[in-house]
């Protein structure tokens, strides 16, 4: 387990919605962790760069920093949390402005656009 909100944040968004962010990203996506038990991406971000982000409670995306902790797999894992796009010291963090604006395509996709309860930060 490491702690966000220093080196990076983690943008969690279930696999469903997060397959069509990574097909949209390509190669401007950074490191990206998945959790197959969870049916979960996590996409690292810088820190900060993401905490005015708000996304339909039903949508399942959520923001840890500060006072979060993620389960941070080895370079060879391939059970339980494992790269799904491992880090490169080219390709680590995921630039926020791509990722919020592909994310926010990829929710009104996936889900349609609704009413509902707004989810900000997890911290």
């Amino acid at each position: 387990m490491r702690a966000a909100g220093h080196w990076w944040d983690a943008v969690r968004v279930p696999r469903h919605i997060g397959e069509s962010v990574l097909t949209a990203l390509g190669d401007a996506s950074g490191a990206v962790i998945e959790d197959t038990s969870g049916a979960l991406l996590y996409w690292l971000v810088e820190p900060g760069a993401a905490s005015d982000w708000a996304f339909p409670a039903f949508s399942g995306v959520q923001i840890h920093g500060t006072a979060a902790h993620l389960a941070v797999p080895g370079p060879q894992r391939t059970a339980g949390p494992h790269w799904r796009i491992p880090p490169t010291p080219r390709r680590c963090l995921t630039p926020a402005v791509d990722l919020g604006e592909t994310l926010r395509a990829a929710v009104d996709a996936v889900l349609g656009p609704r009413d509902g309860a707004v989810l900000g930060e997890s911290r």
